[in-house]
């Protein structure tokens, strides 16, 4: 086998015993057919997150946090290693230049892949003082970088190096495109996945001190405003069962949250519309470029499931 490839080339396999999509609204099975199957991609990595669409390289990416390795699916369905003994990361975006930007849990910092290989931090510290463990990342249309920062790197072994936060706050974080330099947007107890709305005019960011043996298990969701700052502050939803870790929002406006049972899929106006069951948790989740395909991570899974990616789809009220 050539080094570094981990599954040849070949078909994915229906994922069998799991229930199929459930809809709650009727526009859902416009979108996710009652009759699609959950398709297994890989199945052998450790704990799978941060899954983003690299163009460049024509390939899912995802991250192996505690295999500590950033693997690659290809459409042939080869499955090879991208970056090897990685510092615990843990979220992925493309920045505007085609990079693969990463979120370091072990190095509490921003750093990036490019195209032809080439790895680089990016992006270190807060007023002279290390991160938390920058746990998921979004690239705006001004190309600044988002992040989140909770605590969990510091306090989960077999996700980041235990130690003592420098900063004493978890937060939501905007780098500037050009300086670099990051600004403190947010404060949550613990914000982990977030995303923009299709016209970048709300951020939504979940909040999961749940899994640290809090309570919080909910998606907030901001106004941004002209001059890049958050307000009116809002639950979203709360998500049961488990927590909303990872989330999407589509080019409808719809929400796509992991969850314990699955994904769960929300309107604009937080309308519970769907269920797409897992056969374990699901940490995060993202789309294909033309929305055909949704790729889900769980566990020591990649699954896939393949939508209707006809964008006239009726908005719900």
């Amino acid at each position: 086998m050539v080094p570094g490839l981990l599954r040849v080339a070949g078909p994915p396999h229906a994922v069998p015993h799991v229930d199929p999509p459930e809809a709650l609204d009727s526009c859902f099975s416009v979108v996710v057919p009652h009759s699609a199957r959950l398709l297994s991609l890989y199945d052998q990595a450790t704990f799978s997150e941060g899954p983003a669409w690299w163009p460049a390289r024509q390939s899912l990416v995802w991250s192996d946090i505690e295999g500590r390795r950033v693997l690659g699916w290809h459409e042939d369905g080869r499955v090879e290693v991208v970056v090897d003994a990685t510092p615990f990361i843990n979220g992925h975006t493309i920045d505007c230049e085609g990079n693969l930007v990463h979120c370091e849990h072990g190095n509490r910092r921003l750093s990036r892949t490019t195209p032809d290989g080439r790895y680089e931090p990016l992006v270190e510290r807060y007023r002279g003082r290390r991160f938390n463990s920058p746990n998921d990342v979004v690239c705006a249309a001004d190309g600044a970088l988002w992040f989140s920062d909770p605590s969990f790197g510091l306090k989960m072994p077999k996700q980041g190096l235990l130690a003592e936060s420098e900063i004493d706050h978890c937060s939501v974080y905007r780098v500037d495109p050009v300086t670099f330099e990051a600004t403190r947007m947010a404060d949550l107890e613990q914000p982990n996945g977030l995303a923009f709305t299709p016209d970048g005019q709300t951020l939504y960011v979940t909040d999961t001190s749940r899994s640290l043996g809090g309570d919080r298990h909910t998606i907030f969701a901001f106004d941004v405003t002209g001059t890049w700052e958050l307000k009116n502050r809002r639950v979203f939803a709360q998500i049961d069962p488990g927590i909303p870790d990872g989330l999407r929002v589509d080019s409808r406006g719809w929400v796509w949250t992991s969850s314990e049972a699955g994904v769960q899929v929300l309107s604009s106006t937080g309308l519970p519309l769907g269920l797409i069951p897992t056969p374990q948790a699901c940490s995060n989740l993202c789309f294909s470029p033309d929305e055909a395909r949704l790729f889900i991570t769980s566990q020591a899974n990649l699954y896939a499931i393949d939508l209707n990616a006809d964008h006239s789809t009726m908005r719900p009220p």
